[in-house]
């Protein structure tokens, strides 16, 4: 089990707000911590390998379970 510090739900959230929402809890996260973000919209598969990219942050893993997709994110 991966171990976190701080859990973001962002379940019935459609594109973009997943990634907002990261965006804030990143903001607030000092380096090295995770993050878990729990979605449903299926689009937020590829938008947080986008921003893994995009922003330096780490995409540790990615799963989905029961129609909800699970990501942990280290912040760089």
């Amino acid at each position: 089990m991966q171990e976190f510090d701080i859990e973001l739900d962002a379940r019935g959230l459609v594109c973009p707000l997943p990634i907002l929402r990261t965006k804030q809890a990143l903001a607030t996260m000092t380096s090295g911590q995770i993050l878990k973000i729990v979605a449903t919209d299926p689009g937020a598969v590829i938008d947080f390998q986008v921003f893994a990219e995009q922003t330096g942050n780490t995409l540790l893993s990615m799963s989905e379970d029961d129609e909800e997709f699970v990501f942990f994110l280290k912040k760089r």
